[in-house]
């Protein structure tokens, strides 16, 4: 009997993977370009959750028999983002051992270029002559020069491809959970231009970027938009969730002890939307061999709400007062910068930094000019806390 994958997982075995048949295909068959010259820049979008992840790490298996150089890039896997030093040569660095790690896993002998990379990457001089037992030892004087490992990394994969051709079709890189790249701030735009610069000059190399986004991230407008960094270059595709009859079919194959009743499935499917991420996690909750009708169905949504809103919760508790009560405040409806201000009485000109940390986590975003808290289990989440407890987490004991 097959078993739901929890939605924590991205690495899914061929029978945890399900449907997204065509868009395997689309994105594969971009990909496989590469070998012909062409090599496309992809940007997958879509809500948070809804298995953008899980897809590139499918179509990274699917093409590892094919003699493609596959390098997958998470960001978020970076020790200086974990230790709060993210910058653009925090990035650099890994894109630069992911490469290396993946050459080594595909037989590809590198040492050549390590010892490049450190002659590329320093600035050497002579430090000084010391008189060692009659006989003069040189003493080198080295300092690292960022703009020199910069460049040799942003060129290494198409140098590797140029080198071994013969071996390989093409060469993939896999930027996951790259909204993180946000955190540059005022860095952000120049480092995008600057991996457009040598992004658009390699023949053989595909890009494709992935994170938790949703459509209306500012990032995509920063990356795709008309003014963008890869504007009318990049191929925006949107990874949509399952649809009633896909998620009702999933479940079929893989979690038949889940027993809905028609009503039961319905608020089933109203509680996930079809995002994978929830389908998985509430379906692992969820009682096994019971009928599950309406009533039940909601009754646990409301009971693991601190489970599916966890990512959210722990977000929550990391942000100042200011933020959290502008989220309290868009909980029933959409509102604009003015609007917001006159709820928490202050001026539109005190809130603009916090709106902006909002939008960068994704906690908030624009629709027709008016801010709105788009996940709807974290919403769930804040309204469930307020109805039981009378009053909203603002403090966290």
């Amino acid at each position: 009997m097959n078993e739901l994958a929890w939605g924590t997982n991205n690495d899914l075995n061929d029978n945890q993977f399900y449907n997204r048949v065509e868009d395997i295909e689309f994105i594969s068959n971009l990909l496989k370009s590469s070998r012909y010259g062409t090599s496309p820049s992809i940007l997958l979008t879509g809500l948070r959750g809804v298995g953008k992840s899980a897809l590139m790490k499918k179509i990274q298996k699917n093409f590892r028999d094919e003699n493609y150089l596959i390098v997958y890039i998470d960001l978020s896997a970076s020790n200086a983002y974990q230790t709060d030093e993210f910058s653009r040569e925090s990035i650099i660095e890994l894109i630069y051992d992911q490469i290396i790690n993946e050459c080594r896993e595909s037989g590809i002998t590198t040492v050549d270029k390590k010892i490049e990379k450190y002659i590329k990457t320093h600035d050497v001089a002579l430090k000084e002559i010391v008189n060692i037992k009659g006989y003069p030892v040189p003493f080198l004087w080295t300092k690292r020069n960022y703009k020199k490992l910069a460049n040799f990394v942003m060129e290494l994969p198409q140098y590797l491809y140029d080198e071994y051709d013969e071996n390989i079709n093409g060469i993939f890189l896999f930027f996951d959970e790259f909204q993180i790249i946000k955190e540059l701030g005022d860095d952000l735009t120049d480092f995008l231009w600057y991996m457009r610069s040598f992004i658009q000059k390699q023949n053989n190399v595909s890009y494709v970027f992935s994170g938790s986004m949703s459509v209306k991230d500012s990032l995509i407008e920063e990356i795709a938009g008309s003014n963008g960094a890869f504007g009318g270059r990049i191929l925006t595709i949107e990874i949509k969730p399952f649809s009633y009859e896909t998620t009702k079919n999933y479940l079929n194959d893989n979690a038949e002890y889940l027993k809905f009743t028609k009503d039961g499935f319905d608020q089933f499917y109203n509680c996930t939307k079809g995002i994978p991420f929830y389908i998985n996690i509430f379906g692992n909750l969820l009682p096994r061999n019971v009928d599950l009708d309406s009533a039940s169905v909601k009754e646990n949504f409301i009971k693991f709400l601190p489970v599916l809103a966890m990512h959210f919760s722990n977000s929550w508790f990391r942000l100042s007062l200011q933020e959290q009560k502008i989220l309290t405040t868009l909980l029933d409806e959409s509102l604009n910068r003015s609007g917001i201000a006159k709820k928490l009485r202050v001026t539109s000109g005190a809130i603009g930094r916090s709106l902006n940390r909002l939008q960068d986590n994704g906690l908030i975003e624009m629709e027709d000019n008016n801010y709105c808290i788009p996940n709807f289990v974290f919403k769930a989440w804040l309204k469930n806390e307020y109805e039981t407890k009378g009053v909203y987490p603002y403090k966290s004991i």
